[in-house]
């Protein structure tokens, strides 16, 4: 496919490369993006049509550079704003890489990911450490219930460094909410503990390639699943009709307390931000995803407004 782009065809190859569309996505979060993170959430190739691309849209108007980073808005302060949150999230690496070898510790823990914005190399002030856990089957709750009271009682309830809120057994790796915020947080997964749990999550959600070419990350310090004396005996104490049981307890005990605390949410939000089955439990009250996506598609619509505005002249494709 030729990656060059003239007035005429802007129009009908807009979605089909992604660039526009990857870089209207992370503008939601003011967050400018470099030519390889947007190589990596898009569906070009190489880099060679990914600069062409970038040319022609440069050249229209349609994006900006700015501070060594590419925006839908030409404002130099969001690449200083970019650096000073990637220095923040750099801090934050140590308590990641601590935090994900003692969660895989606990009891039923399979794999363990650092989601949100932490995943995607930068940390807000008044940003936490989230992080996407993978379980055995049937105990997830009795994973979660053990890794909340931890952070209860251990951590006095603090989520900055301890956010448990995205749970899902190793037997459901497909996410079904595929769109485009699920598809972000899956390809920026930061694996910690486990790496062929990543290659499972990759394998069962094999329609990200509808969004990317499949430039997932990669973390050299990834740990190995190791075992643990105390964790082997409370899974062999929990394994058999007690821990089935207490899974099930625990999952009717949280959605009891949840549906009381969130009444208010419409049920189609509550079944995906709050999702409670035995084999996922999210913890997502502000249903921050339809947030992101209503913003997304506001941008989206400005750009097509613009595209729709260039002079319609036909150039020569290189």
């Amino acid at each position: 496919m030729d990656y060059g782009i003239d007035h005429m065809s802007l129009n009908e190859e807009l979605y089909k490369s992604g660039a526009l569309e990857a870089l209207a996505y992370f503008d939601v979060f003011d967050f400018p993006l470099s030519k390889q993170e947007i190589l990596k959430y898009s569906r070009f190739p190489n880099l060679c049509a990914l600069d062409n691309e970038l040319n022609a849209l440069i050249s229209d108007e349609l994006i900006f550079e700015v501070g060594g980073f590419f925006s839908i808005r030409n404002e130099v302060s969001l690449a200083k704003k970019r650096n000073e949150s990637a220095s923040r999230a750099h801090q934050y690496h140590f308590q990641a890489q601590k935090k994900s070898k003692l969660i895989s510790k606990f009891p039923y823990v399979r794999g363990v990911f650092i989601s949100g914005s932490l995943s995607k190399g930068v940390m807000h002030e008044d940003g936490d450490i989230d992080f996407f856990i993978v379980t055995s089957p049937n105990r997830l709750w009795v994973a979660r219930t053990l890794l909340i009271l931890y952070k209860k009682v251990f951590l006095l309830n603090s989520r900055k460094y301890f956010c448990i809120n995205y749970l899902v057994d190793k037997n459901s790796l497909d996410i079904d909410q595929k769109n485009r915020f699920t598809a972000v947080e899956l390809l920026s997964l930061l694996p910690m503990v486990n790496e062929e749990m990543h290659q499972n999550i990759i394998r069962s959600n094999s329609w990200l390639e509808k969004y990317f070419s499949g430039h997932f990350h990669q973390n050299p310090e990834i740990q190995p699943l190791n075992k643990y004396r105390l964790k082997s005996f409370l899974e062999a104490v929990l394994n058999g009709s007690l821990g089935n049981v207490l899974d099930d307890f625990f999952m009717n005990i949280t959605l009891k307390r949840w549906r009381n605390k969130f009444g208010n949410m419409p049920e189609k939000d509550f079944q995906i931000a709050l999702k409670t089955t035995k084999q996922v439990s999210k913890h997502h009250p502000s249903h921050f995803q339809k947030k992101v996506l209503k913003a997304y598609e506001k941008r989206m619509e400005l750009i097509r407004i613009k595209v729709s505005n260039l002079p319609q002249t036909v150039s020569e494709s290189a």
